[in-house]
């Protein structure tokens, strides 16, 4: 479709932008905007972006998980620039409703702006139709949105969760539109870590403190690997009564915390094993 520019020519985009027009949209002034943008702002892994003007670099690390209980939501907070640490205090979950989380990897902008626009479109529904959205609904529409720009350059890498009708769900949104539903998600540079702690403590009967714990360790341990992650950890916890802020704790104090406790196993493993050597050495071995 031919828009008009602000002199009454004719063009494929306006060549002037106005800041606060509600129906203006900045794309690249080029014919093929989507193309350009694949080619020059592309979101990539290794080397396939080294022609490319506009490197992202990203770094993060967050994670999700139903159990009997509800649901744990865990992330870090720092944003990274390549190796500039931007920022250590960025909130990486994005409280949609008192029911509604979600989650923040890849382009902070990107992240940040659709999932505020998902909480308008989830409060437009509940006015209209004079219910709560599902979470599956409300996954869709963010699904919906991702394909309708899929190649415009969005780098979104997102869990949609909550508590509905239908009980605790968990669903991840990316910026290709892809949409799965799962019961553990972890998303970012950390995320090969996390998914290390959490395969080898995951259970569906966790108790609420160790589900809490699970989450909690799982960051740290990513966050102590992965230096793209790091900061603090916020984690929360779903209920059929909405969502719960738990904590926000240093991974800095995290460490020194776990230290201890690895010494105090690691003392406890010698006198184990000196036990064991003792009794073994003051019996008859008989072949």
């Amino acid at each position: 479709m031919e828009e008009r520019t602000m002199n009454g020519g004719s063009a494929i985009c306006p060549t002037r932008f106005y800041f606060g027009e509600p129906t203006a949209f900045q794309v690249p002034n080029v014919s093929d905007p989507a193309n350009f943008c694949r080619s020059n702002f592309a979101s990539a892994c290794g080397n396939t972006d080294a022609g490319q003007s506009v490197k992202f670099a990203k770094g993060t690390t967050t994670l999700a998980f139903k159990f009997n209980e509800g649901i744990i939501v865990s992330v870090d907070s720092r944003s990274t620039m390549g190796n500039y640490i931007a920022s250590g205090t960025v909130k990486k979950v994005i409280e949609i409703n008192p029911f509604l989380l979600g989650t923040m990897a890849g382009g902070a902008a990107d992240c940040s702006y659709w999932e505020r626009e998902l909480g308008m479109k989830c409060r437009l529904y509940e006015l209209r139709n004079k219910k709560r959205i599902t979470v599956a609904a409300a996954s869709k529409l963010l699904a919906n949105t991702m394909n309708a720009y899929r190649g415009y350059g969005l780098s979104m890498g997102t869990m949609v969760t909550g508590w509905d009708e239908t009980g605790p769900q968990l669903y991840y949104v990316d910026n290709d539109g892809t949409r799965l539903k799962g019961n553990m998600f972890s998303v970012g540079s950390g995320s090969t870590y996390a998914y290390g702690v959490l395969d080898n403590g995951y259970r569906k009967d966790l108790t609420v403190e160790e589900a809490i714990d699970l989450g909690k360790r799982a960051i740290y341990h990513a966050t102590h690997r992965d230096a793209a992650s790091g900061g603090i950890n916020n984690l929360y916890h779903v209920t059929k009564e909405g969502w719960k802020f738990i904590h926000g704790i240093d991974v800095n104090d995290m460490h020194y915390e776990y230290v201890e406790e690895k010494k105090k196993c690691y003392v406890y493993l010698i006198l184990h094993t000196e036990n064991c050597l003792s009794t073994f050495s003051n019996s008859h071995l008989f072949l």
